[in-house]
Formats: C-alpha cells, sequence, structure tokens
C-alpha cells in the first residue's frame, strides 16, 4: 500500500491517515461501498459513501498516475537520458498535467521541422543563438551551409524551428500558461457562415465571450455542443500581453526583444521569431486544447453530479406501497392502454379504450373501467403523464366509479424503453410494447425504486446534457447511485427482481440470476442463512449482500432489519441479559430503553454499529422513504394557449439543473423557473431550494408559444 497516496488523500480530503487506510484495505478486498459505509464504521471513523466514493476515485488516479510514471522513467532510461536531477523531479511530481511537461522533451516523436533540422546538424547553431551570444548570427549561419542547406538563412529558419520546439517542451513554461489561461483566458464563439439559421437554438452564442474562470457548467457544456455540430467556431485566448512576458522570463532573461531590423540577424531577433513561432504553431494549440478540456472535465463532473442527485431523488421517490392498480398509457389516435396489477404488481388483465379524438368511444370506455376497478378491486389509478395524460386524467375525475379510487400522474419516461428492452421481453414475452409500457408506468407508483431499475438511468428525463458529458464517469456515478439507493432502502429476498438483485452490495448479474433460480426451484427464502446454498455465493458475497436483503415473513425476525447475520449473536445476547426472548425485545420499548449500550462495545463493534443496531430494533423492516402524497393540477389550464403572465399554480418539479428547476404544471411543456426566480435571496444551488419531485407553487412570468419557453417564479415550496 502506497502511504504517499494515503497522505495525498487524506490531506485532500481532510480526513485521517488511519481512516483512509482501514477503507482502502477493506475495499482491495473486496468490499463494497455500501457495505463499507454501513458495517464496517468503526473501522473506517463513520465515514458516508461520498467520502469513500471520493477516496475509491482519488485512489485508483493515483494508481494510475503511478503506473505512468513508471512507463516515462523506463522510457527515459532506456534513452539514456534519466539524470538523478531528472528522476527526483519526476518521482516528486504527483500532477499528470506536470509529469506529461517533463517527458515531453524525451517522449518519442514523429518528423517534425525541428528533427529535420537537428538531422541537417543545426542543433549547435540553435544552442549559440539561445545562448543570446553577442555575435553576428547570420555570419555564424554561414558555417552550417552545406549539403542539404543551400543558404545561411535556411540554416537560421531551421535552429529557430528547433528552438520553438525546445521552448514548447519547457516544463516551467507550460505550466505558467497553462496557468495564464486558466485564470485569465477568455472563451470566444462566433457563429459560422451560413449556421444562422440552422444553429437558431443556439443564438445566445452566436457573439460570445466570456472568462472561462467564471463560466458555467451548463454554458460551456451548450458551447461545446454547438462547437461540436458546426453551428459556432471556439477559441480560448488569454491576455494578449501574458504569455509574451512570460516567455520572455524564461528565455530572454526579462530583455525586451524591441524591434530589432532582420539584416542584423542578432540572438535576439532570431529568438523573438523562434519564441512566436512556438507560442503560435506548438502552445497555443497544445494549451488551448489542454485547458478547454480540464474545463470540459470539471463540466462533466458538475453535469454528472447533478444527474445523479436527481436520480437519487427519483429513485427514492415515495411509494404507494402493495396496492392494487389499474394504470393507463394514454394515446389519442391509439387509444389508451389499461392494465389490471395486483397488490404484487402482476398482471391481471389488459384492454384498450378510446375515450379521445378521433374514436370519441367515451361512454364505451366509462363502463369498461369501472367493470374493471370493480371486478379487480382497484385502489389506485395510475396515468402516464405524456401524450393525452392530461386530458385522460380529466375524463378519468368524471367517472362514476363503484367505490373511492385515488388517480395519480406517473411520470412516462423511460417506459416505452423499459417495453422494448430484454428485462420487458422476459417478463412478459407474450405481450406486445403497449401492454409493458402501461405496466412499467402502474408498477412505477407501487415502487419507483424497484420498477426504474430495470430502466437505463439515462432514459429517465432528469439529466443535464447527458450526451455530451464523459459516458464512462456518466456510467459509474449513475450506477453508483443506483447502487446507493437500491442498499440503503433494502430488497425483499423473496420478491426482488434480477435487475434489483443486480445492485445490492456484493450480487452483480449472475449472482442475482442465480438467487432467481433459487427461488424457482425451492420457493422462497425462509431465512438468510439459505443464500449460502445458492450456486456461486460465498462467504464474501454473503458478508457484503446479506445485511441489505430482507425476509419480511421468515424464520427469524432479525432477518427483516438491516442487522447484519454477524451481529446476530451480539444481538441474542442483550435479550437474555434482559431475560427475554428476541421478539420480545422487539415488542417492548421499555425493555430496549433498558439496555446499557457501552457493556457490549467490542474491539470490533462501537458505539456507531450498537447505535444502528438499536435504530432497526425499534422499526424492524422500516422503509426510509417519506410517504406519497396527493397533488392535483390546475383543471383549467390543459395548453400553452391557457396560460396567462401572473398567474399562480400548482406544479411538480421535473428536473433540476444548475441554472434552475424545470415544473410540470399538466401540459406538455414544463417551465422554467430560473435560478434568479427561487427566492429574495441569491440562491447558489437550485438543489438547496427545490428537490425533484416537489410539489410547489409558481408563478406565471412570461410565455413564448413559438419558442414553447415558459418562465416561472416560484412562490412557495
Amino acid at each position: 500500500m502506497n502511504k504517499k497516496h494515503i497522505k495525498l488523500i487524506a490531506r485532500e480530503l481532510h480526513i485521517r491517515e488511519w481512516q483512509v487506510e482501514n477503507a482502502v484495505t477493506l475495499m482491495e478486498d473486496g468490499a463494497t461501498i455500501p457495505f463499507v459505509s454501513r458495517y464496517r464504521k468503526e473501522a473506517t471513523g463513520s465515514l458516508d459513501e461520498v467520502q469513500l466514493a471520493a477516496m475509491k476515485t482519488l485512489w485508483n488516479n493515483y494508481s494510475e498516475l503511478e503506473k505512468r510514471r513508471a512507463a516515462i522513467l523506463r522510457s527515459i532510461e532506456e534513452q539514456d537520458k534519466l539524470t538523478p536531477e531528472l528522476k527526483k523531479e519526476i518521482e516528486d511530481c504527483w500532477q499528470m498535467n506536470r509529469l506529461e511537461d517533463l517527458y515531453l522533451p524525451y517522449r518519442p516523436k514523429r518528423k517534425t521541422k525541428a528533427s529535420v533540422a537537428r538531422d541537417k546538424g543545426l542543433e549547435p547553431l540553435a544552442e549559440a543563438i539561445m545562448r543570446l551570444d553577442k555575435q553576428d548570427c547570420l555570419e555564424l549561419a554561414r558555417g552550417f551551409v552545406k549539403e542539404g542547406v543551400e543558404t545561411a538563412e535556411e540554416a537560421l529558419s531551421g535552429a529557430r524551428d528547433i528552438i520553438a520546439e525546445t521552448v514548447s517542451e519547457n516544463a516551467t513554461l507550460r505550466e505558467r500558461i497553462r496557468n495564464t489561461y486558466k485564470q485569465k483566458g477568455v472563451l470566444i464563439s462566433k457563429v459560422r457562415k451560413g449556421k444562422e439559421e440552422d444553429g437558431v437554438k443556439y443564438r445566445n452564442y452566436f457573439d460570445y465571450n466570456e472568462p472561462t474562470r467564471n463560466m458555467a457548467p451548463h454554458r460551456l457544456l451548450a458551447l461545446l455542443r454547438a462547437h461540436k455540430e458546426g453551428v459556432v467556431s471556439l477559441a480560448l485566448k488569454p491576455h494578449p500581453d501574458t504569455v509574451p512576458q512570460e516567455m520572455e522570463k524564461i528565455f530572454l532573461d526579462g530583455r525586451s526583444t524591441g524591434l530589432f531590423p532582420r539584416q542584423e540577424a542578432g540572438s535576439l531577433w532570431n529568438m523573438k521569431e523562434a519564441l512566436a513561432d512556438a507560442y503560435r504553431r506548438l502552445i497555443h494549440p497544445s494549451i488551448e486544447n489542454e485547458v478547454l478540456n480540464a474545463y470540459k472535465d470539471k463540466a462533466d463532473l458538475e453535469s454528472v453530479r447533478v444527474f445523479s442527485e436527481n436520480l437519487k431523488q427519483l429513485l427514492l421517490a415515495p411509494p404507494m406501497g402493495q396496492k392494487r392498480v389499474l394504470a393507463i398509457d394514454p394515446g389519442f389516435r391509439t387509444g389508451c392502454k389499461v392494465v389490471c396489477l395486483s397488490a404484487q404488481g402482476d398482471l391481471l388483465h389488459n384492454d384498450t379504450i378510446y375515450p379521445h379524438p378521433p374514436q370519441n368511444e367515451r361512454s364505451t370506455a366509462m363502463r369498461k373501467l369501472s367493470h374493471m376497478v370493480e371486478a379487480y378491486k382497484t385502489e389506485v389509478i395510475a396515468i402516464g403523464n405524456g401524450t393525452a395524460g392530461r386530458e385522460t386524467e380529466q375524463f378519468i375525475k368524471k367517472i362514476a366509479f363503484p367505490h373511492k379510487v385515488q388517480v395519480f400522474s406517473v411520470s412516462e419516461d423511460g417506459a416505452s424503453v423499459y417495453s422494448a428492452s430484454q428485462a420487458g421481453r422476459d417478463e412478459f414475452p407474450e405481450y406486445d410494447v403497449t401492454v409493458r409500457g402501461a405496466v412499467s408506468i402502474g408498477r412505477r407508483l407501487m415502487d419507483p425504486l424497484a420498477e426504474l431499475v430495470k430502466i437505463d438511468p439515462k432514459s429517465l428525463g432528469v439529466g443535464q446534457y447527458q450526451h455530451d458529458v464523459n459516458q464512462t464517469l456518466l456510467k459509474e456515478s449513475l450506477d453508483r447511485t443506483v447502487e446507493f439507493c437500491v442498499n440503503h432502502v433494502g430488497v425483499n429476498l423473496n420478491t426482488a427482481s434480477r435487475q434489483l438483485l443486480t445492485y445490492v452490495s456484493g450480487l452483480g448479474p449472475r449472482l442475482a440470476e442465480s438467487i432467481v433460480e433459487y427461488r424457482q426451484e425451492n420457493g422462497p427464502f425462509s431465512n438468510r442463512g439459505q443464500l449460502k446454498q445458492v450456486k456461486r455465493l460465498g462467504e464474501k458475497a454473503f458478508e457484503q449482500c446479506a445485511g441489505f436483503l430482507r425476509i419480511p415473513d421468515g424464520s427469524d425476525i432479525l432477518d427483516n432489519t438491516g442487522v447484519h447475520p454477524e451481529s446476530y449473536p451480539l444481538v441474542k445476547r442483550m435479550a437474555a441479559d434482559l431475560g427475554v426472548s428476541v421478539g420480545e425485545m422487539f415488542a417492548s420499548e421499555e425493555l430496549r430503553k433498558k439496555i446499557d449500550l457501552s457493556k457490549y462495545i467490542t474491539t470490533t463493534v462501537g458505539m456507531p454499529t450498537l447505535k444502528d443496531i438499536m435504530a432497526e430494533l425499534d422499526k424492524p423492516g422500516r422503509d426510509p422513504r417519506a410517504l406519497i402524497g396527493v397533488w392535483e393540477f390546475d383543471e383549467s389550464v390543459s395548453g400553452i394557449e391557457d396560460l396567462k403572465e401572473g398567474m399562480v399554480l400548482p406544479g411538480i418539479v421535473s428536473n433540476v439543473t444548475n441554472f434552475g428547476a424545470f415544473v410540470n404544471f399538466g401540459i406538455k411543456q414544463d417551465g422554467l423557473i430560473h435560478v434568479s426566480q427561487m427566492g429574495e435571496r441569491y440562491v447558489k444551488n437550485p438543489m438547496d431550494v427545490v428537490k425533484l419531485h416537489q410539489h410547489v407553487m409558481v408563478r406565471v412570468l412570461k410565455v413564448d408559444p413559438e419558442r414553447n419557453r415558459i418562465q416561472l417564479r416560484l412562490e412557495r415550496s
């Protein structure tokens, strides 16, 4: 284990070195982040999932840097150019950019202007010029005229090519210029000729400039997308005087180059020409691209963070629970697909109704729905919020059902993706995509987490520039978010789908499939210990997953809690010390209050774990998610044409970004609450004010029907 890495990570995350060392040891031994954060608090000092994820990322980054350092040292040594001073500088370097700068002069290159000049023997001439000798360089250059170098001017030109490459590979200069671009760079965009009409959505960037240091991540991603689509040109430029000053400080000893007549051909004049060429041809394109990529990486991180936070809120949305549901996937021409689901989410019946134009079979649709609600004892109706969703909701509310039912509008983002997926085909091979989509809508009301894990998170409509960011980074972050949510809530071992089990700590696709196969062959699990009988599920996997799997009606009451099996003996000892059974201890709060936790502290079990155990005993099998609430839109608004400035409307937050929040208030087009309209005081982060799926009241500020844009102000949440 690299002690230097541990020190750097501890310093960067503001935690103790022993916390880093213990956490890394656990994770390198195969422990997952959810397991370490939940069941190894004593070892890590109660580090949470965010800290552990950041630590793991830094550890991986430093490990990659170490591999690159070794490769660089090996390469330079093979060239017989590794001096003790250079080796020490490389070994003391902990930034990848700096490491690559140090390696740049020794990196194998394809043919360049400088390499051609070196092959012609012009390096001594270049070295003489760089020494700034007070001599006539033109006269000196005549001594290099030979075969392949026809004139003194050609010799000087080749020497300047060598100087330009040497200058461009200077690590100190590159670091200074890089910092200049970061601190004082301005990103400039101009519309490309002939793209004014095609790129109208980017018209704010047709003639735009902004310091990159202050640029919001979403604006940078928008500019980069416009550039990628060929709508605008992009250029990153620093203050015009800064770079030449930095170059002169290093290579001209701070002396001003002045204006030297070409015919004098002095060292200063040649150096000035070489420096200008080095910057224009070699340094600027390289540093511009590098800094833009660095800012892009930063914007990616922020965009992925927003996406992950939205996904977390979506997956942890309040569940309806086990209710009998009638779900509707609305439509006009093709009708509304209707399915009836059991309280366990099983498909009982499906049909199609046509309450809207062009068929307008409203009375028939009413009779069918009323009959289905009565026959299948429906308790809740879930209506997809896509095309015809609002009209279907209004139609449903006019029906006099035989008993009271609650009506909910449900986001159908991603339902069509699930319908056409392998998971959808596996679950309902005999039904078409429309039936699968309606089932997905109903099930996501019952348990959003259990249903949405079957869908690619990128299809759920809660991202920001999700197709523009680093896709590997995005997938890793979203997978980690899903993993956190699944393990935070816990999973019913006897009802969970293969997709849901996949995200349980220590499992993955193969073991999830093995668990499902075991259930099919042997029936439901009666206790957690039976997991050890599952094919390929060994002791390590059992340790990682067992605490997150629940058995509500199992043979051991502890199997329906977050208490890990390794702590069962401890809980039984508590009950024995009280002179009661574990079940009696569960049932009596008074008995649990008598427990002195300090008596049960050991070298491996501390107060954090003991407090977690008591919390589980207080509420066994509890769901940490909130209760679902009923929310109704304003019935007077059915389209953008019904909106008037000044109207105050109820809505639901459908997406949160860095620049504001989008709100659905029952029509096709969501409105935007810009961050500046979220409160009387300055709001830096919209997520500090609103959350995904939060119910809010908004005021309409401006309506632009041509561009389908609605500007809102937050009234209250």
